[in-house]
């Protein structure tokens, strides 16, 4: 089942970060815990792992974006999953 990746929250006072790049592509396959992006925020540029183990569907976000803590930045799911009705 397709899961949505979210802007993570990494401070108490964060609200918003910047996705400074993706380090995979659409259509990669990521596994649990691996690096997949790195976002900034007002301190710090951190990476951001992935939650779960499959194929990067979609990337909603785009580098230089910034947005709200919580919001989808991106979609992982199985390989023939659609995914249309989450975008």
């Amino acid at each position: 089942m397709a899961e949505y990746v979210i802007m993570p929250k990494l401070g108490f006072d964060m609200e918003k970060g910047t996705v400074v790049k993706w380090l995979v592509r659409e259509g990669d396959l990521v596994k649990e815990q691996d690096e997949i992006l790195e976002i900034e925020t007002d301190k710090t540029v951190m990476p951001v792992e992935a939650q779960t183990s499959g194929i990067l569907k979609k990337i909603l976000v785009a580098e230089g974006e910034e947005v709200p803590v919580t919001l989808p930045i991106a979609i992982i799911g199985d390989r023939d999953e659609d995914i249309s009705k989450m975008i």
